[in-house]
Order: C-alpha cells, then sequence, then structure tokens
C-alpha cells in the first residue's frame, strides 16, 4: 500500500480522494484497503454498531482501526462515525471529504443492516430501519456527492472525476423470501443506481451497483455450513474477492462502464443484462377483455414452469466459468 518511489508505475488511483461507507468491517474493510493500496486517500466510514440488525451502542472503534491500518501501510486515512441513514450526517460526511482533500472522486456505498422475517409477520419498525439504513443511506451519500461533482463541473465548464458504487444483492435477484425489507431496498438501490448514471454522465460521473457474495457478519447465517478452503489459501468467499472489482470500477480504465450491474464472488464477475421483454401480446380490439387476456395469458403461462416466477434464481448458481 506504500505509495513512496519515483521509479514506480503510478498506482491507478493516485491523487484522487474516496469515502467507503461501512467499511469497518467485512466487505466495507476489504473495500477501504484495496482502494489506498490503489493509491486513493480514504475516509472509513462506519456507524460502529456491534449487531448485524443495527443494535448496540455506536463506537468509532472499527473505522478507527481500518484508518490506522491503512496509515500504517503507507496510505492516507481518517475515520468518520455518522450514520449515513441520517440527511445530516451523511452531508457531514461528504463535506469532511472535501475539506480534507480539497474534492472528492470516489464514493463506495456498502453500510447495511438485517433484520430478517417473512413478509407476514414483519413488524413496521424492520421493514422501516432497514430500509432506511440500506436504500436511504445510498441516497443520502450520492446526493451530496452528485450536488459536488455538478457544482464543480459547472464552475469549470468541463466534465469531472467521479464514480459511485453502490452496494446491491442477490437476494434482490432471486427473491429472498425471509428477506422482503432487504430485498426490496436493494433491488430499489438499483434503481437509484441507474437513475444517477443517466443523470451524472455529462458531468463526467459514472455510477454503478455490485451483487458482492461474501462471508461477513451480515451472512454469518447464509453460508454457515460452508467452509473455507483447506490447508490454507484464500477462502472464495473471502470479502477481498469482491475488492478488486470495486478499485477498478473506481478507476479511470472504467471510465466506459456505467449504470450497470455486476454479480461478484470467488474469482467470478458476472455482468447482469437488462430485463428484456420475454413475450408480447396484442388486443384484436382497442383495448384488452378479461377474456381475451385468459386464452393469451393462460396459455403463455401454461407453457411455463409451475411457480416460475420473475426472480432470477439461476444468478445464484453461476460459478467461474459460467454464463
Amino acid at each position: 500500500m506504500s505509495h513512496g518511489g519515483s521509479h514506480r508505475t503510478p498506482l491507478p488511483l493516485a491523487g484522487l480522494s474516496a469515502i467507503v461507507t461501512g467499511a469497518g468491517r467485512g466487505l466495507g474493510r476489504a473495500e477501504a484497503l484495496e482502494l489506498a493500496r490503489l493509491g486513493a486517500a480514504v475516509v472509513v466510514n462506519d456507524f460502529g454498531q456491534p449487531g448485524r440488525d443495527g443494535s448496540g451502542e455506536a463506537s468509532a472503534a472499527p473505522a478507527e482501526e481500518v484508518a490506522r491500518e491503512i496509515r500504517a501501510a503507507g496510505g492516507t486515512a481518517f475515520a468518520h462515525t455518522g450514520d449515513v441513514a441520517d440527511f445530516a450526517q451523511a452531508r457531514q460526511l461528504v463535506e469532511s471529504a472535501i475539506a480534507e482533500f480539497g474534492k472528492l472522486d470516489v464514493l463506495v456505498n456498502n453500510a447495511g443492516i438485517l433484520r430478517d422475517r417473512m413478509v407476514f409477520s414483519m413488524a413496521e419498525e424492520e421493514w422501516d430501519t432497514v430500509v432506511r439504513v440500506h436504500l436511504k443511506g445510498h441516497f443520502n451519500t450520492t446526493r451530496f456527492a452528485a450536488a459536488h461533482w455538478r457544482e464543480r463541473s459547472k464552475a469549470s465548464g468541463a466534465p469531472v472525476y467521479g464514480r459511485i458504487v453502490n452496494t446491491s444483492s442477490e437476494a434482490f435477484l432471486a427473491g429472498s423470501a425471509g428477506q422482503p425489507n432487504y430485498a426490496a431496498a436493494k433491488g430499489g438501490i438499483v434503481g437509484l443506481t441507474t437513475s444517477t448514471a443517466l443523470a451524472l454522465a455529462k458531468y463526467g460521473v459514472t455510477a454503478n451497483v455490485i451483487c458482492p457474495r461474501a462471508r461477513t457478519r451480515m451472512t454469518e447465517d447464509v453460508f454457515a455450513g460452508l467452509s473455507g478452503p483447506e490447508g490454507g489459501g484464500l477462502d472464495p468467499l473471502a470479502p477481498e474477492h469482491v475488492a478488486p472489482l470495486v478499485g477498478y470500477l473506481a478507476s479511470p480504465a472504467a471510465a466506459r462502464i456505467n449504470g450497470q450491474l455486476l454479480v461478484v464472488h470467488g474469482g467470478m464477475v458476472a455482468v447482469v443484462e437488462r430485463p428484456r421483454v420475454q413475450a408480447k401480446f396484442d388486443s384484436k380490439e382497442d383495448t384488452f377483455g378479461y377474456e381475451e387476456l385468459d386464452a393469451v395469458l393462460g396459455a403463455h403461462f401454461a407453457q411455463r414452469p409451475a411457480g416460475e416466477t420473475f426472480a432470477a434464481a439461476e444468478v445464484l448458481g453461476l460459478r467461474r466459468g459460467e454464463g
């Protein structure tokens, strides 16, 4: 991670500054370390609550520990412990990066919590809290970073450098029956990302979204029965498999990648194709009636497997080299 030595090839993120939210542990930590290794100055943001459901007393320790680790390796970093789901604190986070580094170049949104429950059992608070942290948290930081880039671009009369990497989940793609709040929030993040990508492209900013699969505090139940590799080696579900893609999307080399959804895990990256119309029916008259709809849709779905939904469960089966 050391940045010294004029004889070395310039690091791809040298001279850039970045914010990584939820960076005190797991994926966010791995991403912050990777951005720093590639030369970026990093704001390590983490609210620091110990429970994966967002419970417990907030602590500055996780964010500060990662920031110290980056500095010890020769990088530049400082910790920020604000709650990104709070509009004012998200604004302060972005402003702190600008104040410290003169500008913001990269925003990686990763902060999140879980409150799993079946839809018929879910409490209002469990819904609201998850949507607040994931979806509103992504919006809050994006809103202030986007305003910064727009203002800079207008002031200079030219595009600026900006990268957003958001974090969705295969739970959104596959439906995840026990996570209606999480799946909905993660689906919303994809919509937020594509909208942002279109809105900010003229200012020189790209926005992409990843669906990472990794063994973290958030996924300890999902991967409880899967052990790491025997005899050492990197766990296929290690967050370190995800971080390089985030670093790449944050780099100048990824300028042509915008508004994309990528699934990443264990040495595999899959570019997810946007939805396509599978079948189309036109009414014989000006509008459809009940009987005609039953005739065309009934016949169409009778040919498809029983219980098949829009959920792309096959994405969960992707392995290296497939697709």
